[in-house]
Parts: structure tokens; C-alpha cells; sequence
């Protein structure tokens, strides 16, 4: 698997880089990783890295994004944290990832079963976690399906609000900053939300959040 150079990564488009990402996904799923020389790949990034995605997922031990989608060293920048939240430091290192360096695709990706959202689910307030915590509360206040048992023990509201605190991610991209959502009404680069299923290793993309990127 060649290294992403610069030029290559300037052929990919936003709806290129959301098909290597599920051509990526499939293999994980199927066990069939691309062989990487990613001591190669150190080497051959050493003067400048070119990715093509930017991924905003979870801290959880299960969902590294260069293992899920089969990436190697110089394709995809990672910002993690828990619950997959938006604040003004990912905001800026998303608009330093495609302002700067050239990303062409922005990923919010949540997970089934995130004890960041169980947490919100459950009112957890624990040190700093209380204000991380209180970024997902929106999601658990716009779930209105679910009546009873509004808590991490019903699985099934736990998922909703998962969903739905990744709709509110991607929207939150496109308020908060105006170069990201120039750029994305432009189509210089696309946006999408998804989950990844930690049982199956699948993720799946949501078509509602489809921003520039061709369904």
C-alpha cells in the first residue's frame, strides 16, 4: 500500500474518501488488512504527511479508527475523545486538518455501547467528566421516543441518543466554524456522521448527515 503523497492526496475527493474509508471498514470486518510496511511509512512521511480524512471518534479501547477502516501511518488524522464531542480545540485541529493539510472528508463516528453516553444517560456527574458529560445532555434531552426507563440500562435509548449526539457533532461542525462550512458548501471537502458496531466491527454511515459527499 503505497504512502499518501501529496498529489495523491489532491486527486481524492470527498466522495472518493468516504469510499476508501468503507473499502477500509470491509476488510477490518472481514479480517483481510492490506500488508503496510509502516516503518516504510514512518520513513516516507518523516518531511510531510497528506491524509485524506479526518475521524472525530471515541477514547474506547475498541474503536481506533486506523484499525476499523485499515489505515496506515499518513492516512487519516484521529482526534479522539469521549462521547465523540465537539469543542473549540477539535474544531481547530479539524480546520487545521483540511484548511492546512489538505484533508478532503470530516468523520463523526460514535459506537454502540459508549459509556460516555450511558454516563449522560444516567446523570453521572464525576469531576472534569461532569462537563463532558453536560455536551451530551442535548442528545439525551432530544430523545423523545423512549418514555420509560430513560437510563444506560435501556439499551435501545442508549443508541438512540448515540445517534443522535453524532447528528448534533456534524451540525455543531457546520455552526461553530465558518471555514469548515465553507469549505463544505463549496465541496472542497465532505462531512458525515456513523457508528461503528463493537461487535461486528461495522460501521455505518447515516445518509441524513451527508454533507458534499454524493450518497
Amino acid at each position: 500500500m503505497k504512502t499518501l503523497t501529496k498529489e495523491m492526496q489532491e486527486a481524492i475527493t470527498p466522495s472518493m474518501a468516504l469510499n476508501l474509508l468503507k473499502e477500509g471498514n470491509q476488510r477490518f470486518v472481514n479480517n483481510l488488512k492490506i500488508n503496510r510496511n509502516l516503518l516504510q511509512q514512518a520513513n516516507e512521511t518523516t518531511d510531510g504527511q497528506h491524509p485524506f480524512a479526518v475521524i472525530l471518534s471515541c477514547i474506547d479501547s475498541r474503536t481506533s479508527a486506523e484499525l476499523i477502516f485499515d489505515q496506515g501511518l499518513g492516512d487519516i488524522f484521529s482526534v479522539r475523545i469521549a462521547g465523540n464531542i465537539i469543542n473549540e480545540d477539535i474544531l481547530g485541529s479539524m480546520e487545521f486538518g483540511c484548511k492546512v493539510a489538505g484533508s478532503k472528508i470530516i468523520v463523526v463516528l460514535g459506537h454502540t455501547k459508549c459509556g460516555a453516553i450511558k454516563g449522560a444517560c444516567d446523570h453521572v456527574e464525576m469531576g472534569n467528566l461532569t462537563a463532558l458529560l453536560t455536551k451530551i445532555r442535548p442528545a439525551v434531552d432530544d430523545e423523545i421516543q423512549t418514555k420509560e426507563n430513560r437510563n444506560s440500562s435501556n439499551s435501545v435509548f442508549v443508541e438512540n441518543v448515540a445517534a443522535i449526539n453524532v447528528n448534533r457533532s456534524v451540525k455543531s461542525i457546520m455552526e461553530r466554524s465558518p471555514i469548515l462550512k465553507e469549505m463544505i458548501e463549496s465541496g472542497q471537502i465532505g462531512i458525515v456522521g456513523g457508528t461503528h458496531d463493537i461487535s461486528t466491527g461495522e460501521v455505518t454511515f447515516y445518509t441524513e448527515t451527508m454533507n458534499s459527499v454524493s450518497h
